[in-house]
């Protein structure tokens, strides 16, 4: 059984926080990468960050870099997403997800397997 289940979501301010976190069980927790994505209206999923089983290792999108910050807590099978100085550019729908490396391919892909539902972040003007 896998299963992820993202908790935090919801409506903020332009400048204001808000963090994310996800439990994630059974075979997805077994996973080397956990990350997350998010889709905006009208996009494509993208990918906003990543960090290593270990916690050693994280990788951000440009557009989030020096903003969100993913943490994990190994004890509670837990990945966090930390989001500071929110835009409306940031309204998205936000996944967890867990795979095989925090990277992408060498044709820009990324590897991620197993995901939760989703939820809303938005961020109003």
């Amino acid at each position: 059984q896998v299963e992820l289940v993202e908790f935090g979501g919801g409506l903020v301010q332009a400048g204001h926080s808000l963090r994310l976190s996800c439990v994630i069980s059974g075979r997805a927790s077994n996973a080397d990468a956990m990350g997350w994505f998010r889709q905006a209206p009208g996009k494509e999923r993208a990918f906003v960050a990543g960090i290593s089983r270990s916690g050693k290792s994280t990788n951000y999108a440009d557009s989030v870099k020096g903003r969100f910050t993913i943490s994990i807590d190994n004890a509670k099978n837990t990945v966090a997403l930390q989001m500071n100085g929110l835009t409306p550019e940031d309204t998205a729908v936000y996944y967890c997800a867990t795979g095989d490396t925090i990277f992408p391919n060498f044709q820009g892909k990324y590897q991620f397997h197993y995901w939760g539902q989703g939820t809303q972040v938005t961020v109003s003007s």
